[in-house]
């Protein structure tokens, strides 16, 4: 047994949906139909906004971002997830599952930046529309896209590389479809206070975009107050639906599963999945649905394409 205790884990071991393990390849087919739907939802995006030059507008190009963001989520999840409830192979090596974490809060953290820029891009266009498209110009959004996607896989790079330097000896078990940074140093048998004091930063810079959303909205509210008519009113306040729905489609799941993980005493680890596996499968779903109902342009630009395709 003392020598079971010091030897290195080799493997860590992910988990599907505890006491359904006999019905996981069927719980495979609806979560394959939504990796489905998302990963052509959003390339379906990415392709209109690149081929109709009535799209190449600041806002259509925010949306390109959180499109690549949200492929981004859906693909560094994708092989897990296909492992566990496909095949019933939930080992993973280390070095996979640093790497797959790292992309996982990468583009976590970048998807954060993306609804901080479009919450930018929405008050500039109701508080100064006549400067618009001279404030987010082209060379200026190529610039915010870079610096933001920079400043993503910065602040999580160290994740990684703090976790591969813990000793991993005891428990190999990891409490999700996917390997999560909290998750993962858990399992340390080593001293793993800079993960800690390092997560809670990497915590505090996401949760400071959430608050610089709500700033942006509160001064839109402002805006939106002040203008003449209710009808003016309605029509600004109805720009920003679609990025109102994507901000609580991301941060709900976001903040329950840490505040869950912070302070509850009793968890259900069921729970505690079913959130988990909503972070990373319901926005990469949800976000071009949304913006597809909700943004007249792309809806007539998809449809259009669609009966083209069909009339051909």
């Amino acid at each position: 047994m003392s020598e079971l205790n010091t030897s290195e884990i080799k493997i860590f071991f992910l988990i599907g949906i505890p006491g359904l393990e006999h019905v996981h390849i069927w719980i495979s087919i609806p979560i394959c139909f939504m990796y489905l739907i998302a990963i052509l939802g959003n390339c379906t995006i990415l392709l209109v906004i690149k081929t109709e030059a009535s799209l190449h507008e600041p806002m259509y190009y925010f949306l390109s971002m959180l499109a690549i963001s949200d492929l981004g989520l859906s693909l560094s999840s994708l092989p897990t997830m296909l492992r566990i409830f496909l095949f019933n192979a939930p080992g993973i090596t280390p070095d996979a599952c640093f790497a797959q974490e790292f992309f996982i809060h990468g583009f976590t953290v970048m998807e954060s930046s993306v609804l901080l820029i479009m919450s930018f891009d929405r008050f500039i266009a109701i508080h100064n529309p006549l400067r618009y498209s001279s404030i987010l110009t082209t060379a200026r959004i190529s610039k915010m896209g870079l610096v933001m996607a920079i400043r993503s896989f910065l602040l999580v790079l160290p994740f990684p590389l703090t976790l591969k330097r813990l000793r991993y000896c005891h428990k190999n078990v990891l409490s999700h479809s996917y390997c999560f940074h909290h998750d993962v140093m858990k399992l340390a048998c080593s001293d793993n206070r800079v993960n800690v004091i390092y997560g809670f930063f990497a915590a505090l810079c996401t949760m400071l975009d959430l608050v610089c959303i709500a700033l942006s909205y509160l001064l839109i509210l402002k805006t939106v107050l002040g203008l003449a008519s209710f009808s003016e009113r309605l029509k600004a306040f109805n720009t920003c639906v679609s990025h109102i729905c994507a901000v609580l489609i991301f941060y709900v799941p976001i903040i329950t599963l840490a505040a869950m993980h912070r302070f509850a005493k009793h968890k259900s680890p069921l729970t505690m999945i079913l959130i988990a596996n909503i972070l990373l499968l319901v926005p990469p779903l949800m976000n071009p649905i949304v913006y597809c109902v909700k943004t007249r342009q792309i809806r007539e630009k998809i449809l259009g394409k669609l009966f083209t395709m069909c009339g051909r």
